[in-house]
C-alpha cells in the first residue's frame, strides 16, 4: 500500500527541503518541474517501514553503526546454515542416480565452483554492507534488472525451505506418528517466531544450538567407521539403483553436477549474514578475513563432506534393505547411523528426531530470513510499497508450505535440475561482473544500489544471466545433444562468465550508472568522515552517506528505502535511463528503420503498441508450453516407456495446443487493455504535469504577493508600536498642563468678578478641555488593546452587586435628562462569577452612557440574563437609531454617527471602538441593531462562570477587615504626590499598620539603609530616578527583601517585561482599590485578618476611623450633604465640591476617612469616581 499525497500538500520544514522559490517566473521560460509535497501520513508510514528493530536493514545499506557483532558471532551465524540436509539428501540422489564413482566427483566440483564463486561475492559484501539483492543491483544487473533475480532467489528460499521442512515434518511423523499435513504446519509455523526479530534473535539460535548440532553430527559416523571399517571400499564400487554408474561417465558425470550446482544459490543466504560483518581495520584484518571465509564460501567445506556423508549413510541405509525412493530421506539415513551407533531402535528414533529438528531450524530460519529479504526486494521496486520483511516473511513461509502439501521432496532431483540451470547465469554473471570488469575497469568502483543513480536495466548483468538460462535451458532439455544436456549446468557457467565482459566492454559500460553521486556532493549530500550520518527529508531519518542519494523532486538528500518507495517522482533524477526509454527506445528506432515510412509512423499508438506486446506474449507462452509439453514427455517416458510415449504423444499434444490457444485469447484481452490502460495513464499523468507546473506557477506568483504582504504588515506593525510609544510618553506631557487648564477654567467660572460675557468662553475652555482629557484616555485603551498590552484580571466579583450599582448610577443620569431608565432581571443573577470587573465595568459603562447620552424622550432599559455560565446584556434605547451606513461603520474609531452633531452629544468617537475590543479580548460578542427613529438596542455577551457560595465567601468575604494579629508590620510608601502618599496613610494606619513615606527614589533608598519595611509601595512616574530603577537599586544594594508592589496610573505598564522581573499580580493600578491593596498585604505578608466583630485593637487616634471608608452609615455625613454634593458633581464644578468637602469636614469629623477619599478624588478630577462613591453612600443611608 503506497500512500502517497496530493501535490498540493505544504511544503517540507526539515532544513534540507528547499521552500517555495519567492521570484517570479519568466514566462517565457519553460515551466519548472513540480517539487514534491511529503505529507504527514506518508512520512509516518515510510519512518514505520524503517524501524530497524524488525526489519534488519532491508532493502537498504548496513550502517556501521549496526555492526556491532565480533566476526566470530557473524561467521558462526552464517555457517550455522551449513546444517540442512538437502544436503546428506542431495548427494544421497546423486549416489543412487549415478553410482558412487560419478557423485564423488560431481560433489568435488560443485563444491569447488560455490566456492571459487562464492569468495568474492562474499567479500563484496562484507566489505560494503549489502544483501545479495543490493550487490546484484551493483555487479551489473541495474535496478529494476535485479527484480528479476530478486524472484530466483526468493522462489530459491521457498524450495529449499519446503524441502527442509518436509525432512523435518517426516522427523515428527517417523517419532511422534505425526501425519505429514500437520506435521508441515507445525514445521512452518515453529520458524515464525524465530524469525521476526531477525539476525539478533537468529544469531542466537545458531550459537545455542551449534554444538549440540556439531556433536549429533559426527557421533553417527564415527560409530559407522568403527564398525564397518571397510564401508568405504565398499561404498566406491556401488553403481547405483541402475547399475550403470560403476565407472566413471561423462554424461552421468554432468547431469549430477547439474544436480548439484543448483546449491550455489546458497551464497545468498550467507550474504545476507556477512552484511553485518564489522568494518575491516588494520587492527581486525585477520579476524576479518577469517570470519568472510567461513561464513562466505566456508560452508562449502562441510557441505561437501555433508554430500558425501548422505551417500554413505544412504548406502548404509540400502543395506538395511531400506527402498531406494526412501534411502536418500535423511530421516532414514541418520536412523540407520544411530542404529548402528546406540545398537537400540528407540534411541535411534530419538536422536534422529532430535538431529532433524535442530539442523532443520537452523537452516530454516535463514531460508525464512532470506525469502523475506529477496520478496521484499522484489515487490517494493515493482509496487513502491513495502508492509515490512515480516509480512514477506510470513508470504514465504505459506508459499513453502503448500509446496509441502504438494508433495515436492518426491521430485527433488527434476526440480534442482532445472532451477540450477537459471541460478548458475544470475550468480556466474555477478562473479563475472565482480572478478573481470571491475578489475578491468568495464564496471565502476564498489557496489552502487541506490536508484538514484542506476539505470532500470544494466544489459551486462541482464543479458549475460538471460543469454546463460536460454543456451542452459535448451541444453537441460536436450536441444544441441546428450552431451550439452548432462553439462548444462556448465554451458550456464561459461556462457554468463564471458557473455558478461563481452557486453560490457561493447557497451563501454555506460549503462553502470545514469548519474554520478560526485554531482550532488554540496548540493545535496555532505560528505564526511566515514559513519556520518544526513537526515532524510522524507522520513526524517538519520542514515549514513553510504545510504543516501540527492533527490531533485523533494530538494534534499533522500534515503535508499524512501527512494525505492517514492512512486510519484517520475525518476526526476535520471529520466532518461527508465525502464520504457531502455526497451522501447532501440526498439522504436529499429523498427522504423525497416519499415515502410507510412508504417513506421503507427508505431507509437496504441494499436502498434497492442502488437508489439502480442509479439513478445504469444512466443513466451509457446516456449513455457513447450516446455511443459517436453517435461510431461519425459515423465510419461520414464514411468511407461517409449511405447507409451508414443500413444499419449498426440493426445497429450493436442490438449497443450487448445490449452495455449485459450490461454493466448486471454491474454490478448487483457494485453490490450493492458495498452489502453497504459494510454489513460499517460493522458492522465500528462494533463497532472501541465497542472502541477501552473500550479507551480501560481505559487510563485502568490509567494511574491505574500512577502509584499508581509512586508506591508511589518511596516504597519512598526507604525503602530511608534504610535503606541508616542502616544504613552505624551499622555503624561499632555495631563500635567490640562489639569492646570482645567482646574483654573472651574476657579474662574466660580470668579465673581469674572465679567458675563466673558464667562461663556471659560465654559467653552472647560468643556474643550473636558473632551481633550477623554480623548487622551480613550486613545490610550485602544492603543494598548492594539499592541497586545491589556491583560485580563480575571477573579471572583460581585455581580449582581456590580449591576445594580450600574443602574443606579444611571438611574440618576436618566433622571436629570427627564428620561426613564428600567433594570429587567437584575434580582434573578448570580451573587458572584469570575471576570475582568474593571474591564466589564468599562464596556457596560460605554454602552449605558451612550443610550443615555443620545437618547432625549423615552426610556433607557439594561435588560441582564445569566444563563448556563453565559451573560447577556442588552442595552435598549428610544434614541434616534442608525442608518445601515452609519451602523457599517459604528465601532471605527472615530466614528460619529449623525445623532453626535449636537453639543450636547457629544464624544470622542472612542467609547464603542473600545467596548468591541474589549469584548472580543475577553472572548464574548458585542452586536447592535438598530432602525432610523425607533433607537437602537446594543447586546454583549460574555462567559462569565458563577462562582459556587462557599467559594464565594472564601474569595469575597463579606465582613470589613478592620486589624490583623500579630506583631506590627512596617509599610515604605514612595510616591511623588503627597496626596496619593496620604490616601495610603488615610486607609492603611486605622488597621495597625506603620506607615513611612518617601518623596522620591532618592529619598527611598536613603531610608532603606535605616530601615526595614515588611513592604513597599513605589510609585513609577517620579522625578530623579523613576520606581522601576529604585527597584532595582534596592535589590542589587541589597537594601531589603521586602516584597514590593508598584502602585502607578500608568497602567500601560502592567504586564510588560520589566528590569526587576515583577509580575503583574504585584502592579496595582491607581486609583487602587482598597480590596485589591489589602489582598495583596495579606498574601504577600501572610497575615490574619480580624473582622469588625473579632478585633480589639485600639485604631490610631489621629488617623480617621477606617470603617468610614467601608461606608458604614455612622460615620457618613448626613444625606442631605451627600445629596448636595452630589448636585454639585453632576455639574462638574469641582471648585464648590472642593469648599463643600472642607465645610464636611469641620462639621462632620467622625466621617474623617469617607470625605479624605473624596478630597482625593475631587483633586485628581475623578468626577465618575465620585459619582459611584456617592451613590453607594446615599443607598447606604436608605437601607434601614
Amino acid at each position: 500500500m503506497n500512500r502517497v499525497g496530493p501535490l498540493t500538500c505544504p511544503f517540507m520544514t526539515t532544513p534540507a527541503a528547499s521552500s517555495i522559490n519567492t521570484a517570479r517566473p519568466d514566462p517565457a521560460a519553460p515551466a519548472p518541474a513540480a517539487q514534491q509535497r511529503v505529507v504527514k501520513i506518508r512520512r509516518d508510514y515510510n519512518a514505520w517501514v524503517g524501524a530497524e528493530s524488525l526489519e534488519d536493514y532491508a532493502l537498504r545499506f548496513t550502517p556501521r553503526s549496526f555492526r556491532k557483532w565480533s566476526e566470530w558471532r557473524v561467521a558462526n551465524t552464517a555457517f550455522g546454515a551449513a546444517s540442512f540436509l538437502v544436503l546428506e539428501a542431495v548427494g544421497a540422489t546423486l549416489l543412487v542416480q549415478y553410482g558412487f564413482i560419478n557423485a564423488f566427483w560431481a560433489i568435488l566440483v560443485t563444491g569447488l565452483v560455490i566456492f571459487l564463486a562464492g569468495l568474492p561475492i562474499s567479500i563484496y559484501a562484507a566489505r560494503h554492507g549489502v544483501d545479495m539483492d543490493l550487490l546484484t543491483r551493483g555487479a551489473g544487473f541495474g535496478y529494476l534488472g535485479s527484480t528479476l533475480t530478486s524472484l530466483i532467489y526468493a522462489s530459491f528460499t521457498f524450495i529449499f525451505f519446503a524441502l527442509e521442512a518436509a525432512v523435518m515434518a517426516y522427523a515428527l511423523e517417523l517419532a511422534f506418528d505425526i501425519p505429514p499435513a500437520w506435521g508441515y504446519l507445525l514445521c512452518a509455523l515453529a520458524v515464525i517466531p524465530l524469525v521476526t526479530y531477525g539476525v539478533t534473535a537468529i544469531s542466537r539460535l545458531q550459537v545455542w544450538t551449534q554444538p549440540l548440532w556439531l556433536a549429533m553430527l559426527v557421533l553417527p559416523y564415527i560409530a559407522v567407521f568403527w564398525q564397518h571399517p571397510g564401508v568405504l571400499g565398499e561404498l566406491a564400487g556401488y553403481a547405483g539403483e541402475n547399475g550403470q554408474g560403476g565407472q566413471f561417465n561423462v554424461l552421468l558425470f554432468g547431469a549430477a553436477t547439474t544436480v548439484g550446482i543448483a546449491l550455489i544459490t546458497q551464497l545468498g543466504e550467507q550474504v545476507d549474514y556477512l552484511r553485518f560483518m564489522p568494518e575491516r581495520t588494520p587492527r581486525n584484518r585477520g579476524r576479518w578475513w577469517f570470519g568472510v571465509l567461513v561464513g562466505g564460501p566456508g560452508w562449502v567445506l562441510p557441505g561437501v563432506l555433508k554430500m558425501l556423508g548422505g551417500a554413505l549413510l544412504a548406502w548404509l541405509a540400502l543395506g538395511h534393505m531400506v527402498p531406494a525412493d526412501r534411502a536418500v530421506d535423511p530421516n532414514q539415513m541418520y536412523l540407520a547411523a544411530y542404529e548402528t551407533l546406540f545398537g537400540h531402535y528407540g534411541w535411534a528414533v530419538a536422536a534422529t528426531a532430535l538431529f532433524v529438528i535442530v539442523s532443520q531450524l537452523k537452516i530454516n530460519v535463514t531460508n525464512a530470513y532470506a525469502g523475506s529479504l529477496a520478496w521484499s526486494n522484489f515487490f517494493s521496486r515493482l509496487t513502491h510499497s513495502h508492509p515490512g520483511r515480516v509480512v514477506w516473511m510470513v508470504f514465504n513461509t505459506l508459499i513453502a508450505l503448500m509446496l509441502m502439501e504438494l508433495d515436492v521432496f518426491q521430485a527433488m532431483g527434476e526440480v534442482l535440475g532445472l532451477f540450477s540451470n537459471i541460478a548458475i547465469s544470475w550468480i556466474m554473471a555477478v562473479v563475472a561482473d565482480l572478478v573481470i570488469n571491475k578489475p578491468l575497469g568495464w564496471s565502476p568502483p564498489g557496489i552502487e544500489f541506490r536508484r538514484a543513480y542506476l539505470h532500470d536495466v544494466n544489459p551486462v548483468g541482464v543479458g549475460a544471466m538471460g543469454l546463460a538460462s536460454v543456451l542452459s535451458v535448451a541444453a537441460h532439455l536436450g536441444a544441441f545433444g546428450p552431451l550439452a544436456q548432462a553439462f548444462s549446468a556448465a554451458v550456464a557457467a561459461v556462457t554468463a562468465l564471458v557473455a558478461a565482459p563481452l557486453i560490457a566492454w561493447g557497451t563501454g559500460g555506460r549503462f553502470y550508472l545514469a548519474r554520478s553521486p560526485d554531482d550532488d556532493a554540496g548540493r545535496y549530500l555532505r560528505w564526511g568522515p566515514p559513519g556520518s550520518v544526513q537526515r532524510c527529508v522524507v522520513c526524517e531519518g538519520a542514515y549514513e552517506a553510504e545510504d543516501m542519494a540527492g533527490c531533485p523532486a523533494y530538494g534534499g538528500a533522500i534515503c535508499s528505502l524512501c527512494c525505492t518507495l517514492d512512486a510519484r517522482c517520475g525518476d526526476r533524477c535520471k529520466p532518461q535511463p527508465r525502464l520504457a526509454d531502455q526497451l522501447w527506445g532501440p526498439w522504436q528506432r529499429l523498427l522504423k528503420r525497416v519499415l515502410p515510412q507510412r508504417l513506421a509512423g503507427r508505431i507509437d499508438t496504441g494499436l502498434g503498441h497492442y502488437l508489439l506486446l502480442m509479439g513478445l506474449i504469444v512466443p513466451a507462452l509457446g516456449a513455457l508450453f513447450g516446455l511443459l509439453y517436453h517435461q510431461e514427455l519425459q515423465a510419461i517416458e520414464r514411468r511407461g516407456g517409449p511405447d507409451l510415449t508414443a500413444q499419449l504423444a498426440p493426445v497429450l499434444q493436442a490438449g497443450f495446443v487448445k490449452a495455449y490457444a485459450a490461454l493466448l485469447l486471454v491474454a490478448g484481452v487483457v494485453a490490450w487493455w493492458l495498452v489502453l490502460a497504459h494510454k489513460s495513464r499517460e493522458v492522465a499523468q500528462e494533463e497532472i504535469s501541465r497542472q502541477t507546473e501552473a500550479l507551480v506557477r501560481e505559487i510563485d506568483s502568490h509567494a511574491q504577493t505574500d512577502l509584499q504582504l508581509q512586508e506591508a504588515k511589518r511596516v504597519a506593525d512598526a507604525a503602530n508600536q511608534a504610535k503606541t510609544r508616542y502616544i504613552t510618553a505624551i499622555s503624561h506631557e499632555l495631563r500635567t498642563p490640562l489639569n492646570s487648564i482645567l482646574g483654573y477654567a472651574q476657579l474662574l467660572e466660580e470668579d465673581p468678578a469674572m465679567p458675563a460675557h466673558r464667562r461663556q468662553a471659560v465654559s467653552v475652555i472647560r468643556r474643550g478641555g473636558d473632551h481633550l482629557l477623554s480623548l487622551i484616555e480613550g486613545t490610550l485603551d485602544v492603543a494598548r488593546i492594539e499592541g497586545g498590552k491589556v491583560t485580563l484580571d480575571v477573579r471572583p466579583m460581585r455581580f449582581r452587586e456590580c449591576v445594580l450599582e450600574l443602574a443606579r448610577m444611571f438611574e440618576l443620569q436618566a433622571a436629570a435628562k427627564g428620561i426613564g431608565f428600567v433594570l429587567d432581571g437584575g434580582e434573578a443573577l448570580p451573587e458572584v462569577v469570575r471576570a475582568d470587573e474593571r474591564r466589564l465595568r468599562q464596556i457596560l459603562i460605554n454602552l449605558l452612557g451612550n443610550a443615555v447620552k443620545f437618547t432625549r424622550t423615552g426610556q433607557v432599559t439594561l435588560r441582564v440574563l445569566h444563563q448556563r455560565e453565559m451573560a447577556r446584556f442588552d442595552i435598549i434605547d428610544s434614541g434616534p437609531g442608525m442608518t445601515q451606513t452609519e451602523l457599517a461603520r459604528v465601532f471605527e474609531p472615530f466614528e460619529r454617527g449623525s445623532a453626535a452633531g449636537t453639543a450636547s452629544a457629544g464624544g470622542t468617537g472612542l467609547g464603542l471602538t473600545i467596548s468591541k475590543m474589549l469584548t472580543d479580548l475577553m472572548g464574548g460578542e458585542l452586536t447592535v441593531r438598530s432602525q432610523p427613529g425607533e433607537g437602537s438596542t446594543f447586546s454583549v455577551r460574555l462567559f462569565l462562570p458563577e462562582v459556587r457560595p462557599e467559594l464565594a465567601e472564601r474569595a469575597l468575604p463579606r465582613t470589613p477587615r478592620v486589624g490583623y494579629a500579630g506583631p506590627q508590620r512596617c509599610i515604605l510608601v514612595v510616591d511623588n504626590e503627597e496626596a496619593d502618599r496620604q490616601l495610603l496613610v488615610d486607609l492603611l494606619q486605622p488597621l495597625g499598620f506603620e506607615i513611612e513615606q518617601a518623596a522620591s527614589g532618592e529619598e527611598g533608598l536613603q531610608r532603606l539603609a535605616s530601615l526595614q519595611p515588611d513592604a513597599i509601595f513605589m510609585d513609577l512616574a517620579m522625578p530623579g530616578i523613576d520606581g522601576w530603577e529604585t527597584i532595582r537599586r534596592l535589590r542589587a544594594l541589597g537594601l531589603s527583601e521586602a516584597p514590593v508592589a508598584v502602585v502607578s496610573a500608568n497602567a500601560f505598564d502592567k504586564g510588560l517585561e520589566n528590569i526587576v522581573g515583577l509580575p503583574p499580580s504585584d502592579f496595582l493600578v491607581k486609583p487602587v482599590r482598597v480590596a485589591d491593596l489589602l489582598d495583596w498585604l495579606g498574601q504577600r505578608l501572610n497575615l490574619s485578618w480580624l473582622p469588625a466583630a473579632a478585633t480589639n485593637a485600639t485604631p490610631n487616634p489621629d488617623a480617621p476611623d477606617q470603617q468610614a471608608g467601608e461606608g458604614d452609615t455612622t460615620t457618613l455625613p448626613p444625606r442631605a450633604a451627600l445629596q448636595a454634593l452630589s448636585e454639585l458633581v453632576g455639574l462638574g464644578y469641582v471648585k464648590g465640591v472642593q469648599k463643600q468637602l472642607e465645610q464636611l469636614q469641620q462639621a462632620h469629623p467622625q466621617a474623617q476617612a469617607f470625605l479624605a477619599r473624596l478630597q482625593t478624588q475631587a483633586r485628581q478630577f475623578q468626577l465618575d469616581a465620585m459619582t459611584q462613591t456617592l451613590t453607594k453612600a446615599l443607598d447606604d443611608h436608605r437601607a434601614p
